[in-house]
């Protein structure tokens, strides 16, 4: 990789493009661009065409804000189509220690897993290493014995959904350098260390999809994905409020309340009307009253999937709540109410160059991008976690070139 790191986020609702570089010893944002997206549906490309248009223009505006030329860039994905599951791998140690090419090797025996044509492994995430019938250990390089076991976390994709983005990608004159987990890079800008070894609950709410994962002993041990979002809150005021979806959308970043008992009866917003109709105004409640329902429908799937992976009584650091529709007032007491686990919203890591005004949890996976790409994806590719997917490692499985 450059010396300088460019992250893309490319979600249902906006395209997101950061740039970023060492600077005096200092990890800098030096360029920024953002786009409207109209080609992904649910987090997947549904549109090749609009959602190059949409990585161009976010890019471009990242290039002349930094003043640098783009050429590669480090690629979030997400989406319902995203699934996980637990592996096991086992050597035996050639030279009586463990080394670092056998932590590569015992992961590649845990990846040696019955995988449909369709699906494709984004990450293989250690959860904990075996030496001989000594369990618990995080790194056992240097460690003597004769067999080594790893226990591991396996994150597939449709092959589908990442041979389309890389495809727009390409399409807009732009490399893939790797393709990450959004909530695995969010997760690196919103939770603190000690969050992930105490246990926490990365609630990723974006526009098309909502994305969970699960932090134990410093490594993510559960992964799903709900295939709605932010959109879906906007949809049903479109039809609560008979109006627009621009409309609605801005009444709910202004106006949305998920509590109606938050909100004063007395407190009256005016709704634009449909076509030539005149706009009419309603009780600020009314948009509280539709919004309630349906988050809370939201967080019980989400509090059932929390409960399918057997952690949350371990969750001791509660839940983190981040994504561009993590800010809707009332959602962080519900959550509380719900989860009856203590609810915080995550807001993206500081990086010097990032404008205040920007400072914002829509911008999470952006940044948790650039921090996965620096602690992960530079430096000697020997010390690199196996995955994410690279693009001469998709090359190879999928015959592209």
């Amino acid at each position: 990789m450059e010396d300088k790191i460019v992250a893309l986020d490319v979600g249902t609702t906006k395209v997101c493009c950061l740039v970023a570089r060492e600077i005096d010893g200092e990890f800098r944002v030096i360029g920024m661009g953002m786009s409207s997206s109209a080609g992904l549906r649910r987090g997947v490309v549904v549109n090749i065409e609009s959602t190059v248009n949409s990585i161009v223009q976010a890019v471009q505006e990242a290039e002349a804000s930094s003043g640098e030329e783009i050429s590669e860039v480090v690629v979030g994905i997400a989406g319902s189509h995203i699934r996980s599951q637990e592996s096991h791998g086992v050597i035996a140690l050639k030279h009586g220690e463990v080394t670092p090419e056998d932590i590569e090797r015992v992961i590649e025996a845990a990846k040696a897993i019955n995988l449909p044509n369709d699906r494709v492994i984004l990450h293989a995430l250690p959860q904990e290493f075996i030496v001989d019938d000594q369990g618990g250990i995080e790194q056992p390089v240097g460690m003597s014995g004769v067999r080594l076991e790893a226990k591991v976390h396996i994150v597939t994709a449709a092959h589908s959904s990442v041979t389309n983005l890389i495809k727009c990608v390409e399409k807009a004159n732009y490399q893939v350098e790797a393709v990450v987990l959004q909530p695995l890079a969010s997760a690196e800008a919103v939770l603190t260390e000690e969050e992930r070894q105490l246990g926490v609950a990365l609630i990723d709410f974006g526009g098309g999809t909502t994305d969970l994962a699960v932090f134990l002993d410093g490594t993510m041990r559960y992964t799903a994905a709900i295939g709605v979002g932010g959109q879906i809150l906007t949809s049903d005021l479109t039809v609560g409020l008979r109006t627009t979806m621009t409309a609605a959308e801005k009444l709910k970043i202004k106006y949305g309340c998920c509590l109606a008992p938050l909100v004063p009866r007395e407190e009256y917003v005016d709704v634009p009307g449909l076509g030539n109709r005149p706009s009419r105004k309603l009780s600020r409640q009314v948009l509280a009253e539709i919004l309630e329902p349906r988050v809370e429908e939201l967080l019980e799937i989400i509090n059932t999937e929390l409960e399918r992976s057997g952690l949350k009584p371990r969750l001791g650091s509660g839940v983190v709540i981040t994504g561009g529709s993590s800010l809707l007032p009332g959602l962080v007491e519900m959550a509380d109410q719900i989860f009856e686990l203590p609810t915080r919203v995550g807001y993206p890591q500081r990086l010097p160059g990032l404008s205040e005004e920007v400072y914002h949890p829509r911008l999470s996976t952006a940044v948790g991008l650039l921090l996965y790409a620096r602690k992960y994806l530079s430096g000697d590719v020997s010390h690199r976690p196996k995955g994410p997917i690279t693009k001469k490692l998709f090359e190879l499985l999928f015959g592209r070139g």
